[in-house]
């Protein structure tokens, strides 16, 4: 049986830089959202680093590139939003990028390579956080073809790991 990862406290200077560098990228205030000194863990399993905000895994890391995960819902409520329509759930659950035509709304202004999150039609649940392929204006024009890479999406072993702790 594998024994579970060891999480490791970051020095204040690395944890202050850690977020700092999150909150640019996301576009959020990082003493808003993370408060005045939080405490930050990390642990790296399956090749992902999480960074624990108040034990909580609200970061993650994967091939360089710090992005939320599903239950940081301060933070992915700054996200520019994709709705897809429901025909387009199970295939974002399971992975896929997202394509043209299952979107059926764009909100918020975003660059190429911005973080988004992807949406239900339905309930407007949060499915997933991907990696806009275009800017928002370009996005709205585009017909067929990938136009979000799926990062992180419900029920991945990023999702897995969180839900186990």
């Amino acid at each position: 049986m594998p024994k579970d990862p060891q999480r490791q406290f970051l020095r204040e200077k690395e944890a202050r830089r850690l977020l700092l560098e999150f909150s640019e990228k996301i576009g959020c205030v990082t003493e808003k959202t993370f408060g005045h000194k939080p405490r930050i863990e990390a642990v790296e399993t399956q090749g992902i680093e999480f960074l624990f905000v108040d034990g909580k895994p609200l970061i993650a890391r994967l091939d360089g590139i710090f992005f939320p995960t599903l239950i940081f819902s301060e933070a992915i409520s700054f996200l520019p939003k994709i709705v897809v329509d429901m025909g387009a759930v199970p295939y974002v659950c399971n992975g896929a990028d997202i394509m043209a035509p299952g979107v059926r709304k764009i909100t918020g202004d975003f660059k190429e390579n911005d973080f988004l999150l992807i949406i239900d039609e339905r309930y407007g649940k949060p499915l997933a956080v991907g990696i806009a392929l275009f800017n928002s204006q370009n996005m709205k024009k585009i017909e067929r073809g990938k136009i979000v890479r799926n990062i992180h999406y419900v029920g991945d072993k990023i999702w897995s790991f969180i839900k186990n702790q």
